[in-house]
């Protein structure tokens, strides 16, 4: 059974948003220095998913199953970015301890910790329009997600 015009495009999403994101992520961290909070880090492992099952939907059958199981990914991470947005925004309390991980390169790894950026998830390190990161990954993503089950739900009706 091939896949309608919907289901691709779908499938096209459930690739290419995530590892936009991710790249996006990873040009703000080596980039510009904004190195990643913990709850940082929780907003990309399932992107990590939804582009592993996306890739699988292109590879192997169900492809429907996988593309909905990476939009499923991708809504987890929005949510975890509400979640983290609001801690910065101060709506509600988040985790006591936040601090950047980076690998050391100096060979001293007391020298490397102590040199490692402490970076606070209850203080956005960027915004746009009073938007953080973290408030577009949930804009984003929760969007991506929500278009990717109606694509698919529209690509069943059809």
């Amino acid at each position: 059974m091939s896949l309608t015009q919907h289901a691709r495009l779908a499938r096209v999403l459930a690739l290419a948003v995530p590892a936009l994101l991710l790249g996006g992520a990873y040009v703000s961290q080596y980039g510009f220095g904004l190195y990643p909070c913990e709850m940082c880090w929780w907003q990309r492992w399932p992107h990590f998913a939804a582009v592993g099952l996306a890739l699988l939907a292109y590879a192997t059958p169900p492809q429907r199953l996988w593309t909905a199981a990476a939009a499923l990914a991708i809504l987890v991470s929005g949510a975890i970015g509400l979640f983290h947005a609001g801690v910065e925004y101060g709506w509600w309390e988040g985790i006591t301890s936040c601090a950047a991980i980076t690998s050391g390169s100096s060979g001293n790894a007391l020298e490397d910790i102590m040199n490692t950026p402490l970076v606070r998830c209850d203080e956005p390190a960027w915004t746009l329009l009073g938007i953080s990161l973290a408030g577009f990954n949930f804009l984003i993503s929760t969007a991506t997600g929500l278009a990717i089950f109606a694509l698919l739900v529209k690509d069943r009706r059809a």
